[in-house]
């Protein structure tokens, strides 16, 4: 059983953005880092993987849809990405890295130490692109968690890039945020577990990061790029607007 574990979601390729988070004192020490998915599709994604690689089995590794869609793409099973900056990411990506998103789990679960087995996965436990935000109604929880065992009391996810904490039918939810494209406002955004729940945000000199990414990266659109995600040019008002039909409220009276 762990005691700590830290949660790193949507990373999006972002060099700067995690290299600030693994600097915190809580990450160095934590017992694991936790992967919540769509970890390469971003301007410097080789480099990204290469520095998680390099932390060994400290590292615990989910997909994303975004990691999907870039192994599909470069094992010609998709001509397209909806997401611009993906088919040029995947393009830079090694067989090495390939064989890595290509063994990676759509979810699991960890036990840990003050809040029993915990649930990790990217979207939803039963899909990798579903949405449901923190004003999602009960029903449509009820209906993404209807499959899991009674004994999983904490679900920890990602996707929508906005970090929020509740409660849902006696289970608790977490997003951490996203530590490379965040929403609503700037920063590193991730989640410390055990044996409570703490979002915490890593503040960093966003110019140079935007000066290091748009340097290393040989993305074209790759100073637009920079600019608008790192400094959250999207803010959680755009984001909910963008993903409320998706999680079916549209449809409802």
């Amino acid at each position: 059983m762990f005691s700590q574990v830290v949660v790193l979601s949507d990373i999006h390729g972002v060099l700067p953005a995690l290299e600030a988070v693994l600097d915190e004192p809580e990450v160095r020490t934590a017992d694991r880092i936790v992967l919540t998915g769509d970890i390469t599709a971003g301007p410097q994604p080789t480099q990204v993987l290469d520095l998680l690689t390099g932390l060994g089995d400290r590292v615990i590794w989910i997909s994303g849809n975004a990691d999907r869609e870039l192994l599909e793409y470069r094992r010609g099973q998709r001509d397209t990405i909806p997401d611009p900056i993906a088919p040029w990411a995947a393009e830079q990506l090694r067989e090495d890295h390939l064989d890595l998103l290509t063994r990676l789990a759509g979810s699991l679960t960890l036990p840990l130490r003050g809040m029993g087995k915990v649930l990790f996965c990217h979207a939803t436990p039963r899909n990798d692109e579903e949405v449901v935000l923190v004003d999602s109604r009960l029903e449509r929880w009820q209906e993404v968690l209807s499959d899991l065992d009674a004994d999983i009391r904490t679900v920890v996810l990602g996707h929508t890039h906005m970090p929020f904490v509740r409660l849902v039918h006696g289970r608790l939810v977490i997003n951490p945020g996203s530590v490379g494209m965040p929403y609503g406002r700037t920063g590193a955004h991730w989640a410390l577990l055990g044996p409570g729940v703490e979002l915490r945000t890593t503040n960093f000199d966003i110019e140079a990061a935007i000066t290091q990414v748009t340097q290393d990266s040989a993305y074209p659109e790759i100073t637009e790029w920079a600019n608008y995600f790192l400094r959250a040019h999207a803010n959680d008002a755009d984001a909910l607007a963008a993903f409320g039909p998706r999680d079916g409220r549209s449809n409802t009276p």
